[in-house]
C-alpha cells in the first residue's frame, strides 16, 4: 500500500454555538488541512497521484472557505463549524475529485499547533 500526504492551509472565523466558553464567541484560525490518500497501484511514472493535481483541488475548495466567517456559509448554517466538522465538509468535497485508483483516507484540519481533528470514513 502506498500513501501520499497533502497539506494546504487557510485562515478563516467562527463560533461553536451551544459552546459553554469563549469558543462560542467568533474567533479565527490558520487552519492547516491535510489529505491522505492510500493505494495499491502507481502509475507507469511510479506515481500513486500527482501531489500538484490534490493541492489543485484542495485549493479550490479552500477558495470558498478562506478569510470567510464559516458560520455564515451554506454548509455550516445547520452545521456547527467544529474543526471535526470542517474535515468532514473536506473529505465529503474532495473524495469525489480523486482518480478511481486512490482512495481518500482521511483528513486532518489542525487549528493550532496542539490541536487537530480526523475525520475518516
Amino acid at each position: 500500500m502506498f500513501e501520499i500526504t497533502v497539506q494546504h492551509h487557510f485562515c478563516a472565523a467562527h463560533a461553536l454555538r451551544g459552546y459553554d466558553g469563549k469558543c462560542a464567541n467568533i474567533h479565527g484560525h490558520n487552519f492547516v488541512v491535510e489529505a491522505r490518500i492510500v493505494g495499491e497501484q502507481l502509475d507507469p511514472l511510479g506515481i500513486l497521484v500527482d501531489f500538484k493535481d490534490v493541492k489543485a483541488a484542495l485549493t479550490a475548495i479552500i477558495e470558498e472557505l478562506d478569510h470567510q466567517t464559516l458560520n455564515d456559509l451554506p454548509a455550516f448554517r445547520e452545521t456547527n463549524p467544529s474543526s471535526e466538522n470542517i474535515a468532514k465538509y473536506f473529505y465529503d468535497r474532495l473524495v469525489g475529485q480523486l482518480p478511481p485508483h486512490v482512495r481518500l483516507a482521511e483528513i486532518r484540519i489542525q487549528e493550532t499547533p496542539s490541536y487537530a481533528a480526523t475525520y475518516r470514513p
